[in-house]
């Protein structure tokens, strides 16, 4: 692979070598037969997707956008491949985006991301490309072109594209951070950037040509683009993609993937482990063989044990080792990974129960048997020996030793080399330099901890309560919470406002159809168990229906979304069906 310097360079070798070798195989559940669920797949060659990108690079480049941002808006996963690699045989910028389906939050990602990258066209299909016009037109931007590619009768032939020159060091993607603590970012990742990210990949998994990476990961999302889209192409092996949405819809398709098509390396955040644990049915079960699972990637923050401990005993009996999962960190502004659990290390995980009022003065201490504590899962070192990574003490830059938890930072070749037009919060967060004088540093807003030179991930700063002049992790209050009764679900708890001791709690509850549920007796549980776990007055409860409570695509906890919906009086309560 050394002839391989930027991402089209990657592509065209692999259709010139094997242009009828299956670069993905799409699955899709059309119909039912005979009461069950049978998948179609088809397999698009390298060549096949040689020749659609070179047919929608000749497009926009007859239209000048080299160079220019596209917002690509694709659900469905031909598509959405189709469209990356276009524009990157063009040198536009593809600037991938969750597609709107009528959520407010999803629409509003969306115009953000427009006005922010000022993208010059959009990218979708037949289906949405009317809403998403008018979605637009209504921030003023009723002159930006759209192109439905799957109804692109006008584009050129393959043989009219020329390709223009390549560059490394060139911009291939603006990858937009999740939101989880404020408004999304444009990461700018380099062709180099993307490589780099691929080889630490391969490094961390163990992956070869005989791998088989496969998922329904969302491609605006840096697990989804990096580590489900790409890995395979590095590999030259065939990637096996699902849509997000048939996986949203019924979880056991994910696990029903992996055993029929041989997948061996596959992952997502914490909450897909969760929900196929909650909802694959014992008939869905009973048709699983999970035995050729190898690589299982918990690639989200928080890692939790005990939903890989549920997971890991639910689907024992259909041959899942607990040793195949691989706990990862990293975040859209290092590609995809800074730093993970290396594949095939063997034996299964040990969580480390910490003090949790140690924590909370930045100390990794091991809790007594009598001492509320939290199970923290190590990420690993850093992922290979190109990425450094130090914990510091975000107001000062000192580097803190083992057992001190301090702000993650890290440097390396998979590094962004900054936001989209935005140069001041590029100096804030791109350039950190330690009190010894190391420079060049990311600084990742998240808090860590080394124990043994691996890597504990405990939270974020922007996250971080003061309460009582205490630093009280979110996270420590939301688990708490949720084990008071088997009727609640997702919890956020945050502080009314930033500068405040003002407590809200902000907890899901699976009312059904009970009509004799004391909401007021939930509130007051809620309550004591946090004033006397946490002593703190938790004076806002606020019990609402599931789904209330924000995530970002990789389920993170968006409780700066919450605060603000809470301060707007937006979060409507809970009452009982009558």
């Amino acid at each position: 692979m050394n002839t391989v310097r930027t991402l089209p360079d990657l592509l065209l070798q692999r259709a010139e070598r094997e242009p009828d070798a299956a670069a993905y195989s799409l699955l899709d559940w059309p119909a039912q037969e005979g009461g069950r669920e049978r998948t179609r797949i088809r397999r698009i060659g390298y060549g096949e997707l040689d020749q659609a990108a070179r047919r929608l690079a000749a497009w926009l480049l007859d239209r000048g956008l080299g160079g220019e941002r596209v917002l690509v808006l694709q659900q469905r996963p031909e598509l959405f491949i189709a469209s990356l690699f276009g524009c990157l045989y063009a040198n536009a910028i593809p600037t991938p985006c969750p597609v709107p389906e009528g959520r407010r939050s999803a629409d509003e990602r969306v115009l953000s991301i427009v006005q922010d990258a000022q993208v010059a066209l959009l990218l979708t299909d037949r289906e949405r490309a009317a809403d998403v016009s008018r979605l637009v037109s209504a921030v003023g931007r009723a002159d930006l072109p759209c192109l439905a590619l799957d109804d692109s009768t006008a584009l050129p032939s393959a043989a009219d594209w020329r390709p223009p020159a390549g560059d490394p060091d060139a911009i291939a993607v603006l990858q937009y951070t999740s939101g989880s603590t404020r408004e999304p970012r444009g990461a700018r990742l380099t062709h180099r950037n993307l490589l780099a990210n691929q080889e630490e990949l391969a490094v961390l998994l163990g992956t070869g040509q005989r791998a088989c990476v496969g998922g329904w990961l969302p491609f605006h999302h840096d697990m989804g683009l990096s580590g489900l889209l790409l890995h395979p192409l590095w590999l030259g092996t065939t990637g096996v993609l699902m849509s997000t949405s048939d996986f949203t819809r019924r979880p056991g398709r994910w696990l029903q993937a992996v055993s029929e098509c041989g997948v061996t390396v596959s992952g997502g955040p914490d909450i897909a482990y969760e929900l196929c644990t909650r909802k694959v049915t014992e008939e869905e079960l009973a048709e699983l063989d999970l035995s050729g699972w190898q690589v299982a990637v918990n690639g989200s923050e928080p890692v939790r044990a005990e939903t890989m401990d549920a997971f890991a005993e639910r689907f024992a009996s259909v041959g899942f080792r607990p040793s195949a999962f691989v706990p990862a960190y990293g975040l859209a502004e290092s590609t995809l990974l800074t730093a993970g659990r290396c594949a095939g290390t063997g034996g299964p995980l040990r969580p480390f129960h910490a003090d949790i009022a140690e924590l909370e003065l930045g100390r990794l201490v091991p809790a007594a048997p009598d001492r509320p504590s939290r199970a923290l899962i190590g990420c690993g070192a850093p992922a290979v020996p190109h990425n450094d990574l130090r914990i510091v003490e975000p107001d000062t830059g000192r580097v803190l030793p083992e057992g001190r938890v301090g702000e993650i930072w890290t440097r390396g070749r998979s590094v962004a080399d900054g936001y989209w037009k935005r140069p001041l919060e590029t100096r804030e967060t791109f350039c950190g330099t330690t009190v010894d004088g190391e420079a060049g540093f990311l600084r990742t807003g998240d808090l860590g901890v080394l124990h043994g030179g691996e890597l504990f991930v405990t939270g974020r700063i922007k996250d971080m309560m003061v309460l009582a002049g205490r630093n009280v992790y979110p996270q420590d209050v939301e688990h708490r919470v949720q084990q008071l009764s088997e009727l609640f679900g997702a919890t956020a708890v945050f502080t009314a406002d930033s500068d405040r001791d003002t407590l809200v709690v902000v907890q899901e509850v699976h009312v059904g159809r009970r009509y004799d549920l004391n909401l007021a007796a939930l509130e007051r549980e809620v309550r004591a168990c946090v004033a006397r776990d946490f002593e703190v007055a938790a004076v806002n409860v606020v019990l609402v229906r599931p789904g209330t409570v924000r995530r970002t695509s990789s389920g993170k906890i968006q409780r700066h979304t919450m605060r603000r919906l809470f301060r707007c009086g937006r979060l409507l309560p809970l009452t009982v069906p009558r």
